[in-house]
């Protein structure tokens, strides 16, 4: 499985970001997939790579569903309606490529 993890911009280059991952760390993020973005700016990476711009509130939603995984891998409790709100009471779906297509 392959999971995104928000980093925010501190300084970009033509292809390459340097990054604040979540736990603070300075990381160097590929742009190419994005293009070169300003300080500030929030990025979706997956392995290094950023695949998509977020806003922050997507990021922050991000950051605290995946606080709650760690705190469960830790044995801990975490509110997992409240860190995956946006999936309560809410269908699982299929993205549009894996749809039947119909003619």
């Amino acid at each position: 499985m392959c999971v995104g993890i928000p980093v925010q911009v501190l300084r970009s280059e033509e292809t390459r970001a340097l990054c604040r991952d979540r736990d603070g760390s300075e990381v160097w993020v590929d742009l190419l997939l994005v293009g070169e973005q300003p300080p500030g700016t929030w990025l979706m990476c997956f392995l290094g790579a950023a695949r998509e711009v977020i806003d922050a509130d997507t990021a922050q939603r991000t950051l605290a569903a995946l606080a709650a995984l760690d705190t469960l891998l830790a044995g801990g409790d975490a509110d997992l309606d409240a860190a995956f709100a946006d999936l309560v009471n809410r269908e699982p779906e299929l993205p549009d490529f894996l749809k039947p297509q119909t003619t």
